[in-house]
């Protein structure tokens, strides 16, 4: 089990964001922007699954599970708030938010479905966001220096996305969740995760006028495929989940460990 420290983070999110903040390139902001507009409702719906999988669980296991099982809601909490702010400047810029109502209506599928299928989809887009945070910590220099308040909250999210990996995924198998189930979730949620995020950069893209400029897209295959690529470094991460030993420990969170102890001024622990 793992401590999870709820943190409040010292940023000042009134203050309006560039149209194209990180690093000066359209691509990449456009990109995490597409992120960030996926996580107010996406991170309600990882907390609604950890806090309905917890309450099938017995006395004992959630004794076991109580500790983590709050820090996940408070970490997620926090989270779902900043990105809500982050994407309130979004709107003022004129980007369009269509990932969300998809999401809305594929989330009305699961309605009466067994806790079950709603953890194995978050621990699917928990090893998503564990693998990107891991990616974002080793590579901080690609969100540049035009922000460093988004720079800031995009690794610390990273960091507690690290420590938070586990939770969907114990609480899953702790319910008798299956290999084949576990398997299945995150096909599909592989395929809706890379179709969503693609679909809205492009929106973002093209309300932001650089969709059919040649420079956006030399950066994008440079980002997504380059050396330091995003999909050329998480490529083999993402494909452990599929082994049937996989724990999400087996992966290295030393990288969100050295952040958050650098950069304890960056944020106060609540209840501290």
């Amino acid at each position: 089990m793992t401590d999870l420290v709820v943190r409040r983070l010292l940023v000042d999110m009134e203050a309006p964001v560039a149209r194209h903040w990180c690093a000066g390139d359209a691509f990449r902001s456009a990109l995490f922007n597409a992120l960030s507009m996926s996580f107010p409702f996406g991170e309600q719906f990882f907390i609604d699954s950890v806090r309905n999988g917890f309450k099938e669980l017995s006395p004992e296991q959630q004794e076991r599970f109580r500790a983590e099982v709050q820090g996940f809601v408070g970490q997620e909490a926090t989270h779902r708030r900043l990105h809500a702010l982050y994407n309130g400047h979004l709107e003022k810029l004129g980007l369009r938010n269509d990932w969300e109502p998809r999401a809305r209506n594929r989330l009305k599928l699961l309605e009466g479905q067994d806790v079950r299928h709603w953890l194995g989809i978050t621990a699917a887009n928990e090893h998503f966001t564990a693998i990107f945070a891991d990616y974002l910590l080793h590579n901080a220099d690609l969100l540049g220096e035009q922000d460093a308040r988004l720079a800031t909250l995009w690794l610390w999210h990273s960091s507690e996305e690290s420590e938070h990996k586990t939770v969907a995924f114990d609480l899953y198998q702790a319910l008798g969740g299956g290999e084949e189930w576990r398997l299945k979730w995150m096909r599909r949620t592989t395929l809706f995760f890379l179709t969503d995020a693609l679909r809205q950069t492009i929106t973002n893209l093209r309300c932001d006028g650089t969709l059919w400029k040649w420079s956006t897209w030399k950066s994008g295959a440079q980002f997504l495929f380059g050396k330091r690529g995003l999909i050329t470094l998480t490529y083999r991460p993402w494909r452990d989940y599929f082994r049937a030993d996989f724990h999400p420990n087996q992966q290295d969170s030393s990288a969100a460990v050295r952040w958050l102890t650098e950069h304890r001024d960056q944020f106060v622990p609540v209840g501290a």
